[in-house]
């Protein structure tokens, strides 16, 4: 592998010496420098274009050429007629300045290649055809190759390093913004424009008022041949294994007009090639956002999903999943916009997994842990939404959201402890939830705009737990605390919870523009939250009777039955200010709490008014280039789970019972950014730091059975502040056809855990560095290269361990002959602490596929993963009380034949 990287770093390094620069100034008439002037250079024997650049605030362009070729350089503005010249390089370094003279006629030179990348005040546009080599298949391939986007490890996009919020397709939102459908699944042929909005404003009327500055959006301009027509690509697969056969079916279909559009999206597969996960399915908001986000007060409802274990980097040791998807936007008249959605997705997945837990403190009796489990997970998710936005007049826009969501769930666990034995556990759970979204815009007049936002949640959740223990002597102790009668063949215990909530969210804010330079914001918003919780613990018997034990610890009741009201009224003030390049935005809410509980006829309520202010500063040094500061005092407010008094089965081996007296916490937080994009030299630099501090916040203390890993935890304010802090930069550079990313990420938390009534101070510290570099040749084969370092260094009360990971990494792509396209990639990992290697993993995957031409319809494939045949890999876990080494099996080799037809 260092061979091959050295390889390839000479060859760059040969490639880029065999390159000479052309630089120069772009002004107008009277010697005015011109900022995001476009020059182009067209290789003469092969009439390609072989190099482009963007003109800085100075005018100053530089491009890199070929030695010893002919160009045609072509400079162009808006208003201005296009200048051209003719160049011959050498082997030394040109200047060349141009000068621009108005005019208003059409051009009298033709411009015959698109600029790859052109600014347009807060727009870039690229065009796709200028940095597709024929090998790309999806979105997520031609952005890779654009400067200035990356695609994170989530799979979604960032520009500049801020994520995009909403990816849209002609202006239309595709399943409503959501960037990782978008990645997946929108066919590369069709793009002919990738449009960056920056400085987006959801809301045109409160583009003036609010600060877009974070906001980034993407639109996909479609080429003519796909507009009005249906377009996209139908896949089938198959292949074999010594288990079953393989198979793969994913229809990809896409219609768009001014009127309306629809798209269409299926997978269904056994080859553990996930088109939606459970998490994407927890994380996909639907575009909902609470009104509250910026009012300074948190307040999460909490959740009461299984226990589900998580599949890492969609690897499992068996994944089948269907997955349906359907989105459509309708316009019947210019002042009205329908659309909506629905998804759905079913998987099977089996996980075989080898955990080593230490736990952090020796002198506490508690037994170090090693683990074996099989478990089977079922999961069916689906959820709908309808939206409306009725817009009559520039200055009134009306706007209604709902959305729908359903699941059913089940996983079963056969588990062994070398401690506790063998044990059984089911979990299953069907929760639906149902939110409504209504927002109001009105514009009385330039000065004066109102907004209106209200949100409502209706939700119930309804987790069963069971667990089956073998090992009747080792759970013992814990058997007796629950209560539980002991003349059976083992302990077979259960739990059912019900949580039942209902959130109202709104806000009315005005705006007063008092000039150009300054504005005040007032809001007045309120928030209310009522939950319902109930649980109870039983046992069922060998007769196949229930028993509904008493538990022995004192003041701890079996079962709850508790109902928690929050609510929060505040009015908030906001003052922005711009001085030249500097933007001022200090403000402050005021805030009245109420939150109470009652249950086991004993009530609780905290009621007290508090001020929350927050500042916020931006240097705009540039137009791409800008420094952020941003400072919040929040609360934090807890959910119905934390205050149930009564013992919850969080686990077999994991008792917890609430607070009732649980206060809010007080949270500083600070973070100083800066952001550069440099078209100029196609340099792209990110660098954050952020710190946070809780006072109050809400930690667990834990108290374990002797010589047991069993515990019984319950929450409490703590008088130690816990803090957070982070740092991280990136670096990516592009020269001529490569471009080079270097980047750091450092993590330190800082917390207090308390353990059997001893206090612990735990700091955990995380060092990521990742470092890259990657080609765009139009002809040539592309690679890229990258190596990851990680350090997860925890020091828990005595107890200290390190963990390190090794990651290099290739991927190689080329279009052969035209007809063929060969991918492949690599990466090796290696898993170890001080002391030793852990484990060491491989990974392989290649594919060949065949298309007569690229107007062809058809495409068959060969694809080959995991061809190692890896069997498992590693990762490391921190817990408040532990540290934990899992090893978990994946899927063996597949091979598979693919063919594709494109519409």
């Amino acid at each position: 592998m260092n061979k091959i990287v050295l390889l390839i770093l000479l060859m760059a390094v040969g490639i880029t010496n065999a390159q000479v620069k052309l630089e120069g100034v772009v002004k107008d008439s009277i010697g005015t420098p011109l900022e995001l002037a476009n020059v182009i250079a067209i290789n003469q024997a092969t009439q390609k274009l072989d190099s482009y650049g963007i003109t800085n605030d100075e005018g100053r362009y530089r491009l890199s050429l070929e030695k010893n070729t002919i160009y045609t350089i072509q400079v162009s503005y808006v208003g201005m007629k296009t200048a051209q010249a003719a160049i011959e390089t050498t082997d030394q370094p040109i200047i060349k300045d141009f000068s621009l003279q108005s005019d208003n006629t059409l051009d009298a030179i033709e411009l015959v290649y698109e600029m790859p990348v052109t600014v347009k005040g807060d727009t870039i546009v690229y065009n796709a055809d200028s940095f597709r080599s024929g090998t790309e298949r999806k979105l997520g391939d031609v952005l890779k190759k654009l400067p200035g986007v990356e695609l994170n490890d989530d799979g979604e996009i960032e520009v500049e390093g801020k994520t995009v919020g909403k990816v849209m397709v002609e202006g239309k939102d595709f399943f409503d913004g959501d960037s990782k459908l978008a990645v997946e699944n929108i066919p590369a042929n069709a793009i002919d424009k990738v449009e960056v909005l920056k400085n987006y404003a959801e809301i045109g009327q409160l583009r003036g008022v609010t600060d877009n500055q974070d906001n980034i959006a993407i639109n996909i301009k479609l080429k003519e041949g796909k507009k009005k027509f249906w377009f996209g690509t139908v896949t089938g697969g198959l292949g074999n294994s010594d288990e079953e056969t393989l198979y793969l079916a994913q229809p990809k279909l896409f219609y768009y007009s001014p009127e309306y559009s629809v798209n269409l999206i299926g997978d269904l597969n056994n080859l553990g090639e996930v088109a939606f996960t459970r998490r994407d399915y927890f994380k996909f908001t639907g575009g909902f956002r609470s009104p509250s986000r910026s009012s300074g007060t948190n307040i999460n409802i909490g959740s009461n999903d299984i226990g589900f274990l998580t599949v890492q980097n969609n690897r499992a040791k068996y994944i089948n999943t269907k997955f349906g998807a359907a989105n459509f936007s309708y316009s019947p008249k210019k002042t009205l916009d329908l659309s909506g959605f629905a998804i759905f997705s079913n998987s099977r997945t089996d996980l075989q997994e080898k955990r080593a837990v230490t736990y952090t403190d020796p002198d506490l009796n508690i037994p170090d842990e090693e683990t074996k489990s099989n478990t089977t997970q079922r999961s069916d998710l689906g959820m709908l939404k309808l939206s409306a936005s009725f817009k009559p007049n520039v200055n009134n826009q009306l706007d209604y959201d709902v959305l729908a969501r359903t699941s059913k769930e089940s996983q079963n666990q056969m588990f062994f402890s070398d401690v506790l034995g063998n044990i059984d556990q089911f979990e299953n759970t069907s929760p639906y939830s149902f939110n409504q979204n209504l927002n109001y815009y009105y514009t009385l007049d330039e000065n004066n705009i109102f907004a209106f936002e209200v949100q409502h949640l209706l939700q119930e959740e309804d987790p069963f737990y069971n667990a089956i223990l073998e090992d009747k002597a080792n759970y013992e102790n814990t058997a007796n605390v629950l209560g539980l009668e002991n003349a059976q063949i083992d302990y077979n215990v259960a739990q059912q919870k019900i949580v039942k909530s209902n959130q109202m969210d709104a806000k009315l804010d005005y705006w007063n523009v008092l000039n150009n330079k300054s504005d005040i914001n007032f809001t007045l918003g309120t928030i209310y939250s009522n939950q319902d919780f109930d649980s109870n613990i039983f046992q069922y018997l060998d007769s196949g009777s229930i028993f509904n034990p008493t538990n022995t610890i004192p003041d701890y009741p079996d079962g709850n039955d508790i109902n928690y009201t929050f609510s929060d009224v505040y009015l908030g003030f906001h003052y922005r200010l711009k001085m030249g390049i500097f933007t001022f935005t200090p403000g402050a809410s005021a805030h009245a709490y109420s939150a109470k509980n009652n249950q086991f006829n004993v009530g609780f309520t905290d009621n007290f008014f508090r001020v929350l202010p927050d500042f916020n500063a931006r240097v705009q040094l540039k137009n791409s280039e800008n420094i952020n500061f941003n400072y919040r005092m929040s609360t934090n407010f807890t959910d119905v789970n934390q205050l149930a008094r009564g013992l919850v089965l969080n686990n077999y081996n994991a008792l917890f019972s609430g607070n009732q007296e649980l206060e809010s916490a007080l949270a500083h937080n600070v973070n100083l950014s800066y952001f550069s994009f440099n078209m100029f030299n196609y340099t792209n630099v990110v660098a954050r730091l952020s710190y946070s501090k809780t006072i109050d916040r809400i930690r667990t203390t834990s108290q374990f059975q002797p010589g047991s890993v069993v515990r019984v935890s319950t929450p409490f304010n703590s008088n130690f502040a816990d803090e957070n802090a982070s740092a991280n930069a990136r670096l990516e550079k592009t020269l001529g056809k490569f471009r080079a990313r270097v980047s750091g990420n450092f993590d330190y938390s800082k917390f207090n855990q308390f353990i059997n009534n001893r206090r612990s101070i735990n700091e955990n510290y995380t060092y990521t560095y990742r470092t890259g570099l990657s080609t765009n040749f139009r002809e040539a084969p592309n690679f890229e290269i990258s190596y990851r370092h990680s350090i997860q260094d925890n020091n828990q009360g005595e107890n200290k361990t390190t963990f390190f990971t090794r990651a290099p990494s290739i991927e190689f792509d080329a279009l052969i002959f035209k007809k063929f396209t060969f991918k492949t990639d690599y990466s090796y990992n290696n898993f170890s602490d001080e002391d030793k290697t852990i484990n060491s993993f491989e990974f392989w995957n290649a594919s060949l596929s065949y298309r007569k031409d690229q107007d062809s319809k058809w495409e068959f494939e060969v694809r080959a993963s995991n061809i190692l045949d890896t069997q498992s890999q590693n990762r490391s876990n921190t817990g408040n009380v532990s540290v934990s080494e899992v090893e978990f099996f994946i899927q063996p080799r597949f091979v598979t034949f693919r063919l594709r037809y494109e519409l």
